[in-house]
């Protein structure tokens, strides 16, 4: 059956730069199709948008990807293979959720096949396979004519009748090649691994860049404002003029079709420049609650300090008073020992007094 695409809507496309990791690219001037396709032969689903002739988008859909909402009409997900971000932007919060539906199903349908592919090369590898099969090659396949004929209305519409159910059970055929349990195969799925960890290293360090981005974020937002105003100016000249009404209604719908896209696209950027205040307003928070704690510590170190001196001290005076309580104890044995003596003598005294008395 070969490749068929099987949804389409229409968006603007959006990559990240590749030199700062961190702003965004429009690769289109104005809302282009993009489209869901299925390779039943391969069992591959991809994500394709074209700009004219030009492929802006050729995303294979892997069970690792994920397509986050960042915003109720901006949603993005990353492709370690092409090694970019990818972002698009909507015209309503229904159709961000229904490609993101769809995203979610194509991958986990993406996930269920590769789990059949790894049962094949499983059996593929066991004694009883009297030798193995070719391995299919997973890069992504280049875009091909048949996806240039692909023309968007500017409403989500399904494209093929054929669902990616029926196309997998297709595949289960034994028509189907098996997939051999070889070195190479071990080796390009780390090589995936690796190449995803570090775009997820990339993704971490542009997340926490973008404080810094706040600025910019304003001057875009001008920016935007000003063509904003530029054109319901533009769009009110046109319609003062009575002559040329056919040529009048239809730069009408194209401005105020750009007038709508950029002021989803302000919209995004608004939440995105409060998200980003937020962020702000916390690690203010969290580096006065240090700064706090350190003084506290300080005062603590100091107050330990004055104790210790404290202590020192007493255990002097105390060594001392220990040393005094013992001078005195052998002061006072003395004294006792000569009050002994003088008691004795004063009893000899009173002895012979008594004798003289009795004598006389």
């Amino acid at each position: 059956m070969g490749e068929q695409p099987i949804y389409s809507t229409r968006a603007h496309v959006f990559q990240i730069d590749p030199s700062t990791k961190k702003n965004w690219m429009p690769t289109s001037k104005h809302a282009v199709t993009v489209s869901y396709f299925y390779d039943s032969t391969r069992n591959v689903y991809r994500i394709i948008s074209l700009d004219g002739s030009k492929a802006i988008i050729n995303s294979t859909i892997t069970p690792n990807m994920s397509f986050t909402k960042t915003s109720q009409k901006f949603g993005q997900w990353a492709d370690s293979r092409a090694n970019t971000v990818y972002g698009l932007g909507f015209s309503s919060e229904h159709h961000l959720a229904k490609f993101a539906d769809k995203f979610a199903e194509y991958k986990e349908a993406a996930r269920i096949a590769k789990e059949k592919s790894l049962e094949k090369m499983e059996l593929a590898s066991s004694p009883s396979q009297e030798s193995p099969a070719d391995i299919h090659s997973p890069l992504t396949p280049p875009v091909t004519a048949d996806l240039c004929r692909i023309n968007g209305t500017g409403d989500d519409v399904t494209l093929s009748d054929v669902s990616p159910n029926s196309m997998l059970q297709s595949d289960l055929s034994p028509t189907t090649p098996t997939l051999a349990h070889s070195p190479t195969t071990n080796k390009h799925w780390e090589a995936e691994l690796a190449a995803l960890k570090s775009n997820n290293a990339k993704l971490t360090a542009a997340l926490l860049e973008s404080t810094a981005n706040v600025k910019q974020w304003k001057q875009q937002l001008a920016a935007y404002q000003e063509e904003a105003e530029r054109l319901h100016k533009r769009v009110s000249e046109l319609e003062s003029q009575s002559s040329q009404t056919n040529v009048i209604k239809s730069q009408k719908t194209e401005l105020n079709q750009t007038i709508e896209e950029l002021e989803c696209t302000l919209r995004a950027k608004e939440e995105e420049m409060m998200r980003l205040k937020e962020e702000v307003e916390n690690a203010k928070q969290l580096q006065a609650q240090k700064d706090e704690l350190t003084k506290k510590l300080e005062d603590t170190d100091m107050r330990n300090k004055e104790l210790e001196e404290q202590l020192s001290d007493l255990e002097q005076r105390l060594e001392s008073s220990q040393v005094d309580q013992e001078n005195l104890r052998k002061n006072l044995k003395t004294l006792l020992e000569i009050l002994d003596g003088k008691i004795f003598e004063l009893t000899e005294l009173r002895d012979n007094l008594a004798k003289l008395i009795e004598d006389s």
